[in-house]
C-alpha cells in the first residue's frame, strides 16, 4: 500500500512539489515562532531570585560631571546620598531602602566577560548598598551577604548567583575565591592592574539564581558588588529601591518626593513601582511574540485553505482513476485512506526537508539565544502542528473522493 501511494505521489510530482514547498515554508515559520514561544515559556518557569511586590524604584537624576570636577565633588555627593537614604528610612511606611546601580526590570545592564580556559564567561553585574538583600528579599544559599565586617577590608566583596558559580567554578566551593584572579587576566589587563594597584574581588556569598530582567529573560550569571559609600572609588547610586509597607497608598509617593527634594534640591527624582516596571518590560517580550504568532496563524490558515483547494482539484481531476478503483472493488475506506496517505507522504517530504534545515541552526548559531532543549521541543511541536493541519485539510477532499460512483468513470471513456 505504501509503495503504491509513493508511486502515485511521484507520478503527480509537479503538483505535489508545490504542496511540499508550501509545507516546508510553513514548517520553518511555525518553527521560528515556536522557538521564541518555548524559549520564553522555559524562561518564565525559572525562579526570579527576588521579590518585587511592594517595592518602589526612585530614579535619581544628577548632573553628570567628568574628570577632576567629578572627583572633587564626589565626597559631597556621597554625603548627600547618605542623607537621602537616612531621610527615606524615617518614614513609617518604609520597611527598608537601598541604593543600586540598576534595579530589577530597569533597562540598564552592566556586563563583563572573562576567558575561563579559553571559553568566554559573561555575566551581568550590579553595585548595591548593604540593604539591597532586605529590600528584594534575596536568599543567600552559601556564605553571607555584605555587612559592616567588610568595612576596611583589603578586598572587594562580591556575591554571585548560582548560575555564575557553575559557569565560573563548576562544582568547586566558591566562597573565598577571587571572581577574576589576576593570573587569569589578559596581559594588557595585568599591566593596567600593576599601574592602578590590583584589588581582589573576593566572593563572600552565593545567592539563588537572580534574573534582574524578569520572567521572560534568560538566566545568566550575576555578580553583585558592594557599594559601601566609604571607599575612594564608590559613587552615589542612581537608583533607590524602597520597600514600603503592604497596602501603602499612592498618596505616600508625593510625601516621599517632597522629602527627597528637600534633602537634595539639585537632584531630580522619579518614583515608579517595580510592579509597573515589570509590566512594561514584560510587554516588550510579549508584543513581538504575539505579532509573530499572528503572522504564523494567518500563514497556517492560508496554507490550510490552499491545501484544501489543491486536494479538492486533485480529486476532481482523478474521478476516472477513483471511479475505476471503485469499480474494481475498492471500498470507500480504502479510497479515503489513499487520499490521506498521499497527503501524509507529501507532508513527510516537506517536513523532513524542514527538519534537515533547522538541525543546522545550533551549529550555525542561528537564533543562538535558544538552548538545544528549546530547539528539540520546538521541532517536535512544529511537526505535530504541520501533520495536524494537513490531516484536517485532507478530511473533506478525501471524503469527497469516497462519494465518487464507479459509473462516473464511464464519462471519460
Amino acid at each position: 500500500m505504501i509503495k503504491h501511494i509513493c508511486k502515485l505521489v511521484w507520478n503527480r510530482k509537479r503538483i505535489n512539489f508545490l504542496i511540499t514547498l508550501e509545507i516546508f515554508i510553513s514548517f520553518l515559520v511555525v518553527f521560528a515562532v515556536l522557538v521564541m514561544t518555548v524559549y520564553y515559556a522555559d524562561n518564565y518557569r525559572q525562579p526570579l531570585g527576588f521579590d518585587y511586590q511592594d517595592v518602589w524604584n526612585v530614579q535619581i537624576g544628577v548632573i553628570d560631571r567628568s574628570g577632576p570636577q567629578e572627583k572633587a565633588e564626589r565626597p559631597q555627593q556621597i554625603e548627600k546620598f547618605k542623607r537621602v537614604l537616612a531621610a527615606v528610612r524615617e518614614f513609617g511606611e518604609v520597611e527598608s531602602v537601598a541604593g543600586a546601580g540598576n534595579v530589577p526590570y530597569s533597562n540598564g545592564n552592566w556586563t563583563n566577560c572573562t576567558d575561563i580556559k579559553g571559553k568566554p564567561v559573561c555575566y551581568w553585574g550590579n553595585s548595591v548598598t548593604d540593604d539591597f538583600k532586605d529590600v528584594f528579599r534575596v536568599n543567600v544559599v552559601r556564605g553571607r551577604w555584605f555587612g559592616r565586617e567588610d568595612d576596611g577590608a583589603s578586598y572587594k566583596p562580591v556575591v554571585i548567583n548560582q548560575r555564575l558559580a557553575r559557569e565560573r567554578f563548576g562544582t568547586e566551593d566558591v566562597i573565598g575565591k577571587a571572581l577574576n584572579p589576576r593570573e587569569e587576566k589578559k596581559p594588557g589587563d595585568q599591566e593596567k592592574d600593576q599601574n592602578e594597584k590590583y584589588v581582589e574581588e573576593r566572593i563572600i556569598g552565593m545567592i539563588d539564581d537572580f534574573r534582574k530582567n524578569g520572567e521572560f529573560a534568560e538566566l545568566k550569571g550575576y555578580a553583585i558588588f558592594r557599594n559601601s559609600l566609604l571607599l575612594e572609588d564608590d559613587r552615589p547610586s542612581r537608583s533607590l529601591a524602597v520597600r514600603v509597607q503592604p497596602g501603602t497608598a499612592v498618596a505616600f509617593e508625593e510625601k516621599l518626593l517632597k522629602r527627597l527634594q528637600a534633602e537634595a534640591s539639585d537632584w531630580s527624582f522619579t518614583i515608579k513601582p517595580i510592579v509597573q516596571m515589570r509590566e512594561e518590560m514584560n510587554q516588550k517580550s510579549i508584543v513581538p511574540m504575539t505579532a509573530f504568532a499572528v503572522v504564523a496563524g494567518f500563514l497556517m490558515i492560508m496554507v490550510g485553505l490552499g491545501l484544501i483547494g489543491v486536494l479538492w482539484q486533485s480529486v476532481t481531476q482523478r474521478i476516472k482513476e477513483i471511479g475505476l478503483r471503485r469499480a474494481k472493488g475498492a471500498t470507500k475506506r480504502r479510497i479515503h485512506n489513499q487520499i490521506l496517505g498521499e497527503l501524509l507522504v507529501i507532508t513527510t517530504c516537506g517536513a523532513l526537508v524542514g527538519v534537515l534545515v533547522v538541525v543546522q541552526f545550533p551549529l550555525l548559531d542561528v537564533m543562538g539565544f535558544a538552548s538545544p532543549k528549546v530547539y528539540a521541543y520546538a521541532t517536535v511541536i512544529s511537526l505535530v502542528l504541520i501533520y495536524g493541519l494537513t490531516a484536517v485539510c485532507g478530511l473533506y477532499p478525501s471524503w469527497m473522493a469516497t462519494k465518487v460512483h464507479p459509473a462516473e468513470a464511464l464519462h471519460y471513456e
